[in-house]
């Protein structure tokens, strides 16, 4: 989508891959980001905290409050400033599925750099109630005091069954659980009821185990291409200073994910 972007705008530009492994961090940051010339780039799990302490420019308030960064600008100088469009980017795509958030009650899964952006965004649109679980507790508790630093009616669960799922108007899973074809379902049909809105960040497969069974059980469900789309046309605008062309990115994305699937 991001090449799509760049030759719309004419713009000799590319957007790659860099794979690099924790130990790697501050080398990518200190020597990478210098040798390659980059002027700008994504950060993904599991880095996406890690890398706040190599930001030497500003600092967006998302990125303050969530305490994660998925989206670098690198000025002629050279500083980093960092931003979040990880929540914003996800808020859009819930508005373009219809779905208002205020008074509504929320089952979160996961409390991992994504899953934070996540509920800060939630939590800033009025839920009734918020209930975050994480396989490590002390992860779910820490993102549900930070979130109360600011708003109100959100709360860590130390299990999964008390997240009580049945009761939730709107079920997401923010976790990478449900990538591999070998992982294993997070919520049996059982478990979840028709007009539940389920959401699974994850956009590869197109639809997970959790989106099958929900659409089984009468629930609207949704995969996180949307929210790929939005964070990233987003992260354009910080690079480039232009306007994403964002049904340009789009009709890229999705031809490049019909091409994955075939």
């Amino acid at each position: 989508m991001h090449h799509a972007a760049f030759k719309h705008y004419g713009m000799d530009a590319v957007y790659e891959l860099f794979e690099v492994a924790p130990k790697d961090l501050e080398t990518f940051f200190k020597k990478t980001v210098v040798e390659k010339k980059i002027r700008g780039f994504n950060v993904t799990v599991p880095h996406k905290e890690a890398a706040l302490k190599y930001l030497s420019g500003t600092v967006s308030a998302g990125v303050k409050m969530i305490g994660a960064v998925n989206t670098v600008f690198v000025g002629q100088d050279g500083r980093l400033d960092g931003f979040n469009t990880d929540e914003i980017g996800f808020l859009k795509d819930l508005e373009g599925q219809g779905m208002s958030v205020r008074g509504k009650t929320i089952a979160l899964i996961g409390a991992g750099g994504g899953a934070k952006a996540v509920a800060f965004g939630l939590a800033g649109q009025e839920p009734s109630e918020m209930r975050i679980f994480d396989v490590d507790c002390s992860k779910a508790e820490k993102l549900a005091k930070d979130i109360g630093l600011y708003y109100a009616n959100v709360s860590s669960v130390s299990s999964f069954e008390k997240l009580d799922i049945p009761d939730a108007d709107i079920l997401i899973n923010a976790t990478p659980v449900g990538m591999k074809p070998g992982d294993p379902l997070l919520v049996k049909k059982e478990r979840l009821r028709a007009g539940q809105f389920v959401y699974d960040l994850i956009y590869n497969p197109a639809e997970t185990k959790l989106l099958t069974a929900a659409k089984a059980a009468g629930c609207r469900t949704a995969n996180g291409l949307g929210m790929l789309l939005y964070q990233g046309a987003m992260a354009f605008e910080h690079w480039t200073g232009k306007p994403a062309p964002v049904e340009v990115m789009r009709q890229a994305l999705l031809e490049r994910m019909n091409t994955c699937l075939n």
